[in-house]
């Protein structure tokens, strides 16, 4: 019996959900488009909420397109938009904020206060990063620093962090996890330990609990509920590097 790979891009503008056969061939697309959200200038935000009834809106766009069932589907992959960053509620899956967008610049101060020791290449030996508001990190902490109560709940475990991909996995299997790809673009991973980097949480001020595990790219991270339900969660890469990899570079 044919089997399909059922791939997920959540991407800045919208998510897609692309079927493809084993011989690479597409098969069946849905996507849709979700809201930019700009409260001042220089600030960019999404609704993950929104962004995640929209994933499992395609997926089942993509399924009814093509007319198959979910026993075809052989295993799930996600790409994602990379350093866009989100705290929710371990216990309901509420974010307690909207996701905080790559192109945000509301973190130029944290930057410029952590470059005061180190200067801008502080933490690239270890990360390979310059200090930028591109990356995660500072934008963990500007959410724990600006949202009332936030860094004491997830000092004990209350609040988790995940980029969208951890976002996704997490609601699609319940598993709290990232890829090694993903977790390097948010200045936190030392990238020979492939570890988040104690010293460097304790400087920007991130509890290290509140941090997904970190994977291999391509592993079972767990089996999809609802409308996948069943199906195992096989892949995991970042936006830039699956681009990467799919043209065999």
């Amino acid at each position: 019996m044919q089997k399909y790979v059922a791939a997920i891009d959540q991407g800045t503008t919208s998510t897609r959900c692309i079927l493809f056969d084993h011989d690479g061939n597409i098969v069946a697309v849905d996507q849709k488009e979700h809201r930019q959200i700009y409260p001042k200038p220089g600030w960019v935000e999404h609704d993950a909420l929104e962004i995640w009834e929209r994933t499992q809106h395609v997926i089942r766009g993509a399924l009814d397109k093509f007319g198959t069932h979910v026993a075809d589907i052989a295993a799930i992959g996600i790409t994602n938009q990379r350093e866009t960053s989100l705290v929710w509620e371990r216990e309901t899956g509420r974010p307690v904020y909207n996701a905080i967008v790559w192109q945000d610049t509301r973190t130029d101060a944290i930057c410029n206060e952590l470059a005061k020791e180190g200067g801008q290449d502080r933490f690239r030996k270890k990360t390979g990063l310059p200090l930028a508001t591109y990356f995660s990190g500072p934008k963990i902490k500007w959410l724990l620093d600006n949202i009332p109560g936030a860094r004491q709940r997830a000092e004990k475990g209350e609040l988790i962090f995940g980029n969208m991909d951890t976002w996704l996995l997490w609601n699609l299997t319940g598993a709290h996890v990232t890829d090694v790809t993903n977790a390097s673009r948010t200045l936190l991973m030392d990238l020979k330990t492939l570890e988040w980097d104690d010293e460097i949480l304790e400087s920007i001020g991130i509890p290290r609990v509140m941090l997904p595990e970190i994977r291999s790219s391509s592993e079972i991270y767990g089996h999809a509920k609802g409308g996948l339900g069943g199906v195992p969660l096989a892949g995991d890469l970042g936006d830039q590097q699956a681009a990467l990899f799919g043209q065999t570079c």
